[in-house]
């Protein structure tokens, strides 16, 4: 087998078992209650969620859901003309204020459970 064939099936190989173990959007959000409930991830100011405990696949699901909200705060900014860390504030303040009791969101830099 030339090293060519090797390295081909070694990278598609590689692809695939990335692939089978990485999250997809709809996993994580799935996935997303459960990891609040357990106080993995938690609301952030910005609007964005933050990790509390990086444990299992929490800094992979606040990834996904992150990069999900980045393009809607995009796209909300840019309908509305409202510049777009206002927007990502805005939600960040409507966010926390929507978390349960229990749950974690991150004040003045520190993790508080509400």
């Amino acid at each position: 087998m030339s090293i060519y064939k090797k390295v081909t099936i070694a990278l598609f190989t590689a692809v695939l078992s990335f692939s089978v173990s990485a999250l997809t959007l709809e996993q994580a959000i799935d996935s997303l209650s459960q990891a609040k409930a357990q106080g993995l991830v938690g609301e952030q100011a910005d609007g964005y969620l933050g990790v509390v405990k990086n444990v299992g696949n929490a800094s992979e699901i606040a990834n996904l859901i992150n990069q999900a909200r980045k393009a809607q705060y995009q796209k909300v900014s840019a309908e509305s003309k409202v510049p777009l860390n206002e927007v990502e504030n805005r939600a960040g303040s409507k966010a926390q204020d929507k978390t349960p009791a229990g749950q974690y969101i991150k004040q003045q830099g520190q993790w508080q459970k509400k």
